[in-house]
Parts: structure tokens; sequence; C-alpha cells
């Protein structure tokens, strides 16, 4: 298990001489399924885990995932900011452990320690170059495209045999709220990148067999 000290914001913030404010914080252990948060009041930094962040229109039952957050990852950026609570559905997909931090607290940090901002600004952008990509794949592309530009982008390559991260063990469902689509479309669309050589498909795994064939995929 991962500690408040392997964070690297939180370390920095929790050194000594640093904004007492973020000593107000409780870590928190959650279990698969929970989704009782409060961005109103609070704001939650992911040690480990997966946790979703979707929207759903509850007369079609069509879910789309906006983030799927894990490990560094932090939430809700957009209530920090403009001080009001989002109507997300957000959903722990793995046990994991946050950090929960009053959202005055971390609003002060950003507006006084740079440390701090030298951090969150990148992962703005970062989450904004996320929400860019998603809307250019609903717009262009079809199924099949969006699945391999969503497996390009959750590549881990710094070993010597590149995998997936993050979505590897996603059931298909979950993928299909992660390009916009349903579980049947999406399952046509995997079968044929197994065929193609570029993953192999086991009840609870995916795992990239070929980098450079996914690459080639991708269209422009």
């Amino acid at each position: 298990m991962q500690t408040i000290d392997n964070q690297p914001i939180l370390k920095q913030m929790n050194e000594v001489g640093h904004v007492p404010v973020i000593k107000r914080q409780k870590k928190l252990f959650l279990e698969k399924g929970e989704s009782d948060f409060d961005t109103k009041r609070y704001f939650y930094f992911i040690l480990n885990g997966k946790i979703k962040i979707s929207q759903i229109n509850f007369e079609t039952s069509k879910e789309q995932t906006l983030y799927l957050l894990s490990g560094g990852d932090m939430f809700d950026v957009a209530a920090l900011l403009d001080g009001q609570g989002s109507d997300y559905l957000i959903e722990v997909l793995e046990p994991s452990e946050v950090v929960e931090v009053p959202i005055e607290d971390v609003q002060e940090l950003l507006r006084s320690e740079p440390s701090f901002q030298r951090f969150f600004f990148p992962y703005i952008a970062k989450q904004l170059r996320s929400m860019e990509e998603l809307a250019v794949d609903l717009s262009l592309y079809d199924v099949y495209q969006r699945l391999v530009r969503l497996f390009a982008r959750y590549v881990d390559d710094n070993s010597r045999n590149p995998k997936l991260k993050i979505i590897e063990n996603l059931s298909h469902e979950e993928l299909a709220s992660m390009v916009g689509s349903v579980r049947k479309v999406v399952n046509r669309a995997l079968q044929k990148l197994k065929r193609d050589g570029i993953i192999d498909l086991s009840r609870k795994q995916i795992k990239l067999l070929d980098l450079q064939k996914l690459l080639d995929k991708i269209e422009f």
C-alpha cells in the first residue's frame, strides 16, 4: 500500500514549515462500488486504486466515462475552481485509497503555494487534453478506431515489453462507456484486434501483443 509520503504533492505539502492547512486531511479506504463523495466540501487525492468519473443518461441508461483516475490523480478539479459541486457519477472500480482534504484548504494552497501551483496547472492541462481527445474521438472516428486510440493512450512503454496500464482489466462494458458505445459493438472491435494479432483476450485481462501493429492502425 502507498502512503501519503509516497505522493509527491502531498509529501511537499506535509513538509515541516509548509502551509498548515494541509494537516486537515483524512485517509479513506474505499471498497469497489462505493460512490459517496462530497465534492462540494472536499477535494480528493488518489493514492492507489481506480476511480471512474462519468455521466449517464438515465432514460437510455447510456453511460460515458469522462475520466479514469488512478494513483497520483485528484478530483474534483472543476468544483475546486468554481466552488460548485458537480453532478458527475463517481464510482470506485477497485479497492482504493484516497486522501480527503477540505476544499477551502486546497483553494488556499492554490492561491498561496507556488509548489502546489507548479503541480496543479500541468495537471489541469492534462485533463483538458484528455477531454479534447475524447471529443475528437466521439466526433470523428468509428468504435474500432476509438478503441485503438484508447489503447494507444494507455500503453506503458517503460519496459522491454510494452503493456496496457489501468484499462487492462476493465470489463467490456466499462470499455464501451469509455469509447461511447455498447458492449456488443466493442466486443466486435476487440475480436478484430485479436484477429489482427494486436491483443490477446482472456476472461478478465487484455494483453498487448504488438505495440507497433497497434500504432499502425491509428488514423490521423
